[in-house]
């Protein structure tokens, strides 16, 4: 299942001029950043190696210019970002869900700055209201240096638990938090904090295996009731 995918058009590595352009964008932002906000920190953080050291000063600069609304000059990154599409090739870059978890899925065929420009273009004609949070998921991308998995995946959507990762969680997370708590979405009436704490130390209790819980699968466990209390504490 596509969660969110970006497509860039860009000039081929033998063409005379450097140009990018944006295609199909689609890129879901409740709860902010959203499946598109994880897309775009992704896009970052897979392509930000391949990058000139000598244009990053240039590429956060850019950052903040379209956080701010600010008028962009090209070319930036030595490439021309416009509208029109003939004559340029398409890549496809998506966040992908996998039942449980989900996966960065990348058609790439061009230099890094291209998708650099792609994913920071692409924030720029989000809502203010969720823009700043989507372009903090790409500075997040810029500073990882690891593999593009789960722990990356969690970085840039800002949850913590292992069950937090999957597609559920981050489209609705406290719909997530209630089922990983056992409450009945809609029918268990007002939550306070008192019935959520008590319904953590009765499930943790439960889920531990010096009372009786599988080992197997404990620490994943006790670690998504944790973010489930977290979630609704936060809501209450």
């Amino acid at each position: 299942m596509i969660l969110a995918e970006l497509e860039v058009f860009h000039s081929r590595p033998i063409a005379p001029t450097r140009r990018v352009a944006l295609g199909r964008r689609h890129l879901p932002l409740h709860p902010a950043p959203g499946f598109g906000g994880i897309l775009l920190g992704g896009i970052a953080a897979a392509h930000i190696s391949g990058l000139d050291p000598d244009l990053l000063p240039d590429l956060h600069r850019l950052i903040d210019h379209v956080e701010h609304g600010r008028r962009v000059a090209q070319p930036r990154l030595r490439y021309r970002f416009q509208t029109d599409r003939i004559g340029l090739t398409k890549s496809r870059l998506r966040l992908v869900g996998d039942g449980e978890a989900m996966r960065f899925d990348f058609d790439a065929k061009a230099a890094p700055a291209q998708y650099l420009l792609g994913a920071v273009y692409a924030g720029a004609e989000l809502p203010f209201a969720e823009r700043r949070a989507v372009l903090n998921a790409v500075r997040k991308g810029l500073r990882w240096r690891g593999p593009l998995d789960a722990g990356l995946i969690a970085l840039l959507g800002g949850a913590t638990g292992p069950g937090a990762w999957s597609p559920e969680a981050f489209e609705d997370p406290v719909r997530w938090a209630l089922a990983v708590l056992g409450f009945t979405h809609g029918t268990d009436g007002a939550l306070d904090r008192r019935r959520i704490q008590r319904r953590f130390r009765e499930q943790a209790r439960d889920a531990h295996p010096d009372h009786g819980g599988a080992t197997v699968g404990a620490a994943e466990r006790l670690s998504d009731l944790a973010e489930a209390r977290r979630i609704l504490l936060e809501s209450a």
